[in-house]
């Protein structure tokens, strides 16, 4: 297959052999240019930012860690390690970054920190961490650090972390991640193309039974007559594949195969269970905008992230930790008030239905792109997950009648 022009490059890392690998990767660090979905021809409404990434809405900046150690028989403490941390900062990493927030969770099983006060107070203050579940603490502790020692940090902090289950492949109880790999990743935070698929938080992670991880997207979108940028990153880990959708196509019926398999030192090895539902799931949005959009106005904008998981086919499944976060980089001095009054803009309600359907354009593209980035993956005891095959995906939309060929 001729692969089409990459219109939107994305960066993946160089990864080398199993074993003794440790792998460091920033977001704009070099790489290999793989496709993305547009570039395979999956059609998508909506016209995206400049680099289609989160990083297209001004001041933010995204930074991965990536861990790829061993391989072989699990051993609790020694790996193998497949897992990794990604921060998102709203106003960069030389910054505080107070923006207005808002939060919300479509099924709860899963951990997103700090929302508590970010729902009472409407602020987010500093990084949103995304890692494994059983690494939350250790990232929470250690984005606190951070802080303290880059950013004149408060006394008292409540960071935003967010996590999805990478046991599969990953050493998840070996508590891998520590506070040297989320400095690096919040050290190596930059603008700029956004490294997809297992990178940082994604490491291990799958969607409706293939490989995934990080996926990024934007949308660019008029609305009472200005023009406002919407960038979505996810952390993507969820679904059964024979609701996979695609454009409206049914892929995950149409590739039944290629599905997660035990590895020799399992009992029994072999194909992997799915009770029809998804072994496991999860997904972490992040939607941002430069739209003047309060609080109560980011927990509309959030909640339409879960219309772009119906499309993708997504049921929110009793075992999936689905947890969205939305922020808005606009109004920085109100966000930033400690005491009076402070100046802010607003935009009006009836002019805020842009920016719904655009949020949800940019999270469908970004689980998307997600799936397309995987690659396989081999882990713990051997265990194999599978990339999404693109020539096989191309195939499918074209006898479908959707596949877009690049201009």
């Amino acid at each position: 297959m001729n692969t089409p022009k990459n219109l939107y490059p994305r960066l993946t890392p160089a990864v080398g052999a199993a074993g003794a690998v440790l792998l460091g990767l920033a977001t704009a660090a070099a790489g290999q240019d793989s496709p993305r979905a547009r570039d395979l021809g999956v059609p998508f409404e909506g016209t995206p930012g400049p680099l289609n990434a989160i990083t297209d809405v001004a001041g933010i900046e995204v930074g991965h860690h990536t861990i790829i150690r061993g391989d072989g028989e699990l051993v609790v403490g020694e790996g193998p390690v497949r897992t990794g941390v990604t921060a998102v900062l709203p106003r960069g990493r030389a910054s505080r970054g107070r923006v207005f927030a808002a939060w919300f969770t479509l099924n709860g099983n899963g951990e997103m920190t700090g929302t508590t006060w970010l729902r009472d107070r409407g602020i987010l203050e500093g990084a949103v961490m995304i890692t494994n579940t059983h690494s939350v603490g250790a990232v929470h502790e250690a984005t606190i650090a951070w802080a303290q020692a880059n950013l004149d940090a408060p006394d008292w902090s409540l960071p935003v972390v967010a996590e999805t289950w990478d046991g599969f492949l990953n050493d998840i109880n070996g508590f891998h991640v520590r506070q040297e790999h989320v400095f690096a990743a919040l050290d190596s935070a930059r603008g700029g193309p956004v490294a997809e698929g297992s990178v940082g938080g994604g490491t291990g992670m799958r969607t409706f039974g293939f490989k995934a991880g990080i996926g990024t997207s934007s949308r660019i979108v008029e609305a009472g007559g200005d023009e406002y940028t919407i960038g979505v990153l996810v952390q993507s880990n969820f679904g059964s594949r024979n609701l996979m959708t695609v454009a409206g196509v049914p892929v995950g019926r149409e590739i039944p195969d290629l599905t997660p398999e035990r590895g020799p030192f399992d009992t029994p090895p072999g194909q992997d269970v799915d009770d029809g539902y998804g072994r496991d799931g999860s997904i972490i949005i992040v939607a941002a905008t430069d739209a003047p959009l309060l609080p109560h106005q980011l927990n509309r904008f959030v909640r339409r992230t879960s219309l772009a998981l119906g499309k993708v086919g997504s049921i929110a499944s009793n075992g999936s930790g689905d947890i969205f976060i939305a922020f808005s980089t606009a109004n920085e001095e109100a966000a930033h008030n400690e005491g009076g009054v402070a100046p802010l803009e607003n935009l009006a309600n009836n002019n805020i239905n842009p920016l719904f359907e655009g949020v949800v354009q940019a999270t469908e593209e970004a689980i998307v792109n997600a799936v397309v980035a995987g690659r396989d993956m081999v882990g713990a005891n051997g265990r194999r997950i599978y990339g999404l095959p693109h020539d096989r995906l191309r195939d499918i939309l074209r006898r479908y009648n959707r596949l877009a060929e690049p201009e």
